[in-house]
């Protein structure tokens, strides 16, 4: 047998793990909403719910731009449009005041020096960019958190599940690119969902969207087969990290990448190949009672790691099993790669 050793990773604040709490069968299935029809969304990776619609964001792509669908039937009613060529958008998120914050960080060849965040205002003409430098070499990502004053978070994707979390050390800035700092890692235990484009040992732990409440009072990650739900009732992206999430299984989407919250509290869960979209009712309300322990399995009572190495490495033995599904990955992302255009 193959003994794959992840080594330890710096944590920064401290390290968040996934501690799934209300078993599945506890869990409202989600329900089919409206199904996209238009070629445009057919790489949707990203989501976002404004006053009236819904903005949605391809990955991938040589012009930034953001289509504004009808909830009711997902057509696209309007189409944003910036003089901007991106590398590769992954995610979106909405802030309080209205703005958009396209999270253009997608890097499958891991080669990038920078990423970017675009900020825009659906109706206006211009469009601010920020760029980010990570501390310990390129990443791929394709999720996007804003907390309190807008600050984002990007949390990383990878298929062996420690997930990065970064945030700028200082205010981004339009003249020089912002370094990043990590700030905790994100480790997602691996389930039998099945769905997406990965073994389910893999892409259940990949994580590819993000979103955080109206009301800043859950932040969900979401990965190929599930969505965590994270209450944070003080509105804290990080602390929320820290805690205990519950887990819903988002079974049998072909390329889940994009997640939004309604302004009732139900969760949106959105995929690429022009798939149903589906809502996850009250999702809100689900996470709150798993935060005051009424929904099952018991908080994690211990404070964030301290700053330094995380104090163990993670072995992962592969059988031949193990193997063959690790060799399966790899074709995946090499085609993901030739399809992106690196």
């Amino acid at each position: 047998m193959l003994l794959l050793t992840v080594a330890p990773v710096c944590t920064g604040v401290g390290q968040a793990s996934a501690r799934p709490g209300a078993s599945a069968a506890e869990v409202p299935a989600p329900r089919t909403g409206c199904t996209p029809r238009d070629e445009r969304l057919s790489e949707l990776s990203g989501l976002s719910v404004g006053p009236h619609s819904w903005y949605a964001v391809g990955d991938g792509g040589s012009a930034l731009r953001v289509y504004e669908m009808n909830p009711r039937d997902c057509s696209i009613v309007d189409t944003h449009g910036w003089d901007v060529d991106p590398y590769d958008v992954e995610d979106l998120a909405r802030a309080e005041d209205g703005r958009l914050w396209l999270a253009d960080t997608g890097d499958n060849s891991r080669k990038r020096e920078t990423v970017a965040v675009h900020v825009l205002s659906p109706g206006e003409g211009t469009a601010r960019l920020y760029r980010f430098r990570y501390p310990d070499g390129p990443h791929d990502a394709e999720a996007l958190l804003l907390g309190r004053g807008t600050v984002p978070y990007v949390v990383t994707k990878n298929p062996l599940g420690e997930a990065g979390i970064y945030r700028p050390v200082s205010e981004p800035s339009e003249r020089s690119p912002v370094e990043l700092e990590r700030v905790g890692t994100l480790s997602l235990e691996s389930t039998d969902t099945p769905g997406g484009p990965l073994p389910s040992s893999f892409g259940s732990v990949t994580v590819t969207g993000a979103a955080v409440s109206s009301g800043r009072e859950v932040v969900a990650v979401r990965t190929y087969t599930e969505v965590y739900l994270y209450p944070a009732p003080d509105g804290k992206v990080l602390e929320a990290l820290n805690g205990a999430p519950l887990r819903v299984p988002l079974a049998d989407e072909p390329q889940g990448e994009a997640i939004a919250f309604e302004p009732n509290g139900d969760l949106l869960s959105a995929s690429e190949k022009l798939a149903p979209v589906r809502v996850v009712p009250n999702a809100v309300g689900l996470a709150a009672d798993r935060g005051s322990g009424s929904a099952g399995g018991e908080a994690d009572s211990s404070g964030p790691a301290s700053a330094g190495w995380s104090p163990s490495a993670r072995e992962v033995v592969l059988t031949a099993g193990g193997l063959f599904a690790l060799l399966a990955v790899l074709s995946v992302v090499l085609r993901l790669r030739r399809r992106r255009g690196g």
